[in-house]
């Protein structure tokens, strides 16, 4: 889940929000004043990812999957929010807002766009970006992989190819030698559990048909029948791959930067039973099987990426009650799922924690600015039991490309004209940007 691009300088944001940004202040300086400090360091933040966001990402596996006959994808990625050259006016804003942290991607498919080719003018690219997030105040918190590959990774198998490790802990290594120096953080995966949590969800015949269409015509324009994507392929097959492609990344970037934490991120949905007895446990093994494992024994810091909440029976996952709330991603409005996430993380895995996900798409902002309060509710309800929680970082600051869906889904504190790029801040992004100024939660 991930998106970004342009606003100019702080003043002219705050005068371009006018009036329609006032309640929103008001109201929070009030509300505020009930919150508590902050724990020392907090990372108030937004997040981003690479592909949905830079735009004309054409070396990936994605791309390739956007423009086949048949395909999954509404649309194409096409120039996204143009933050692959945007990046400081997407900076500028959170800034401005208040924001301390910035979650952004690294492109593999720009960095190594053949086998064993590295680029470094993109390498140096990326130095410009991340100096330049530095430059606002923004604490870099960097994701390696999220969810995209290059072509020709995908084209030799992906995450199903036997050596995938070696090649990603190599990209991995390559990176952090080079740009380690700058970021704040870095995770290898955006929720490496992904396929774990496809594997869940019901899927019709016809969907199932497409998906098999959609990988015959990527296949045949590839001229590879081990094409492969990771959303798509067998979980069974790609997890352990993916598990001990962490492993090696993990030790790979310690061997060059032995002093940047490191850390993992996986999709922590609120595993709920809808009866006696319980089926928490068992649907928490199939959701998070040996990742687990992984996060205790290769992982300085576990990033919880919630968004829900998700019900099961003994028949499979349950739909929402009727009568919920659903957002325009079709989840459960459900905040407080937040709450329980974060304290099966400390339960389970035992690492320092912070929130890398939690975000919301609804057309009426005041339905995000409510999300927001109630998910801050959740982190400060478990800091009051002891835990501690270390980040809340928004998904996302801007309204992006939301992978299958298109540009139809808006995640954003921002909305992003589609033809001039220009970033239009909402009430939520002041909103949410009182509380981080004030630090306090």
């Amino acid at each position: 889940m991930s998106g970004d691009t342009a606003i100019g300088r702080r003043e002219l944001i705050q005068v371009a929000a006018g009036v329609a940004a006032a309640p929103a202040l008001l109201a929070n300086a009030s509300a505020a004043t009930k919150r508590r400090p902050a724990p020392g360091g907090f990372l108030w933040g937004a997040a981003i990812s690479a592909h949905q966001s830079e735009g004309n990402n054409t070396n990936s596996d994605a791309w390739l999957a956007e423009n086949i006959t048949p395909t999954l994808f509404k649309e194409r990625s096409g120039d996204a929010c143009d933050s692959y050259h945007r990046y400081g006016e997407d900076f500028a804003l959170a800034e401005s807002l208040g924001l301390n942290c910035y979650r952004l991607g690294i492109e593999w498919a720009r960095i190594e766009p053949s086998e064993g080719h590295f680029s470094n003018a993109e390498l140096d690219h990326y130095a410009r970006v991340l100096t330049a997030c530095r430059a606002r105040g923004l604490a870099p918190v960097v994701t390696l992989s999220h969810f995209t590959v290059p072509l020709w990774f995908a084209k030799r198998g992906g995450f199903e190819a036997a050596d995938a490790p070696q090649l990603f802990a190599r990209y991995c290594r390559t990176v952090a030698d080079r740009l380690g120096g700058l970021m704040h953080l870095v995770t290898t995966f955006n929720e490496a559990n992904i396929g774990l949590l496809v594997s869940l969800f019901p899927q019709s015949e016809a969907g199932v048909k497409l998906q098999q269409a959609a990988q015959a015509a990527a296949v045949a324009g590839t001229g590879s029948p081990k094409f492969s994507r990771l959303a798509f392929a067998d979980p069974a097959v790609t997890t352990p791959i993916m598990q001990e492609a962490h492993r090696q990344a993990y030790d790979a970037i310690k061997t060059v930067r032995p002093e940047l934490p490191v850390g993992i991120t996986l999709t922590t949905q609120d595993i709920q039973s809808a009866g006696a007895p319980s089926l928490v446990a068992e649907y928490e093994r199939r959701l998070y099987g040996d990742w687990i494992g992984v996060a205790r024994s290769h992982a300085d810091f576990f990033g919880v990426q919630c968004y829900t909440r998700l019900v099961f029976d003994e028949r499979g996952m349950v739909p929402p009650p009727k009568g919920a709330e659903l957002t325009l991603s079709g989840y459960e409005y459900y905040p407080q799922a937040l709450a329980n996430t974060i304290r099966w993380a400390q339960r389970t895995i035992g690492k320092p924690i912070y929130v890398t996900e939690s975000g919301v798409a609804v057309a009426d902002d005041a339905r995000r600015i409510a999300f927001i309060d109630a998910a801050l509710d959740s982190v400060r309800a478990c800091l009051d039991e002891g835990i501690a929680v270390h980040s809340y970082i928004y998904w996302s600051l801007l309204d992006n490309f939301e992978w299958t869906s298109g540009y139809a889904i808006p995640f954003g504190l921002a909305a992003v004209d589609r033809a001039t790029f220009e970033r239009r801040p909402r009430p939520s992004a002041y909103h949410f940007g009182a509380i981080a100024r004030s630090n306090r939660i």
